[in-house]
């Protein structure tokens, strides 16, 4: 980690050299909330800014389920999905009651599959409890699913807990405010510190999502828009003029290439055998149509002497798909074939193809082998 004395610090407007003041950090925060309030992103599991203040609230099961779905994923992709959710079930002892499948089939495509067993264990623990969140950091984080960011996002959105929420967006917006020059893996624990500094007693739930809103729509990776941004006074790196060095990263490693083979099997009517995915793992939950073993850490076979059974395979293509930590290619082959559903399988109709657990890569695959399957069915 870099020296202390290498992180440049803005002077604060009481005078008061080194860190930031008390005072400097409650008109940062002041200026912040006064443009959240003129400027906040009208989102769907949102409530109008100074909601507290005329004695209203954020539902605690809206903010949670939209902090697990927004969780490496983007806000657009998520809307939809949270509308979704909230329609099919509108409070947490509503999706405790829902099954496993039903709750993973609502979820196929959003990625990041462990997020949504642990929606559903989450549920289910607070549906035991009488339906009440915990409303402090401590208490969120003894729940399924729920760290330290998602925790303080809670505390402080649905509980106005001056907590300090750190997401990504915060992380850009506080190395360039500081200039901090430590690489940003390394940089988090002085983040938090800073953060917490400037969380204000009164309307913390609105500070933190004034900063995550600055980070998205000012403060953004390339082109900040510097000039409309509500502390640009007191930016380290707008001094200096170079706010798109920050946040200083360490060069990313090549992502593993890992290979392997999909099997679409149809049968005339244009169902497609599908099979579950064990629990835990990658995609875990999930339903696929036949693969070969690959892995995060393993290739596939990719002929068609892996096929779960003889028919006759023919070549569809190839897809590609990006995970978390290593990329996948898969050669698809496609078969017609008859009678029952063999042992570990199942037909899923054509009209039934979309509403499946299908996760984005299978998807793919599907798309691969039979064009049309997923997305005109879904229409």
């Amino acid at each position: 980690m870099a020296p202390q004395d290498q992180t440049r610090k803005t002077e604060p407007e009481d005078g008061v050299s080194g860190e930031t003041s008390n005072t400097g950090s409650r008109h940062i925060a002041a200026r912040l909330l006064a443009w959240y309030d003129a400027h906040h992103r009208d989102l769907p599991w949102r409530v109008t800014p100074g909601a507290f203040a005329r004695g209203a609230r954020a539902d605690p099961y809206r903010v949670w389920l939209s902090e697990v779905m927004l969780q490496q994923t983007t806000v657009e992709a998520v809307k939809a999905y949270f509308r979704n959710f909230v329609e099919k079930w509108p409070t947490v002892e509503a999706l405790a009651a829902a099954s496993a499948e039903d709750v993973m089939k609502a979820w196929a495509g959003l990625g990041y599959y462990s997020r949504a067993r642990n929606l559903k264990a989450c549920a289910d623990l607070v549906a035991r409890q009488g339906g009440q969140f915990p409303d402090t950091e401590a208490g969120l984080r003894t729940l399924p699913g729920i760290g330290l960011y998602t925790a303080a996002a809670i505390a402080a959105i649905a509980f106005d807990r001056p907590a300090a929420v750190v997401d990504g967006n915060v992380e850009r917006v506080m190395t360039r405010l500081h200039s901090i020059e430590t690489p940003l893996g390394e940089a988090k624990p002085e983040i938090r510190t800073l953060v917490e500094k400037l969380v204000p007693q009164a309307r913390p739930g609105d500070f933190a999502q004034a900063m995550m809103d600055l980070g998205a729509t000012i403060c953004t990776p390339k082109r900040p828009r510097c000039m409309l941004c509500p502390v640009r006074e007191d930016c380290s790196a707008l001094l200096s003029d170079d706010p798109e060095r920050f946040p200083v990263r360490l060069p990313k490693d090549n992502k593993p290439l890992r290979k392997g083979a999909a099997f679409v099997a149809e049968r005339d009517d244009g169902a497609i055998l599908l099979r579950k995915r064990p629990e835990k793992g990658l995609l875990g939950g999930m339903t696929e149509v036949p693969t070969t073993g690959w892995t995060a850490r393993i290739d596939g076979a990719t002929t068609t002497d892996a096929a779960p059974f003889p028919a006759d395979w023919r070549r569809a293509g190839q897809i590609g798909h990006v995970f978390t930590h290593f990329a996948l290619e898969l050669d698809v082959f496609h078969a017609r074939i008859k009678g029952d559903a063999p042992a570990g399988y199942f037909w899923s109709l054509a009209h039934d193809i979309s509403g499946e657990a299908l996760p984005t890569v299978m998807k793919k695959v599907i798309e691969a082998a039979i064009p049309g399957a997923i997305k005109a069915r879904r229409a």
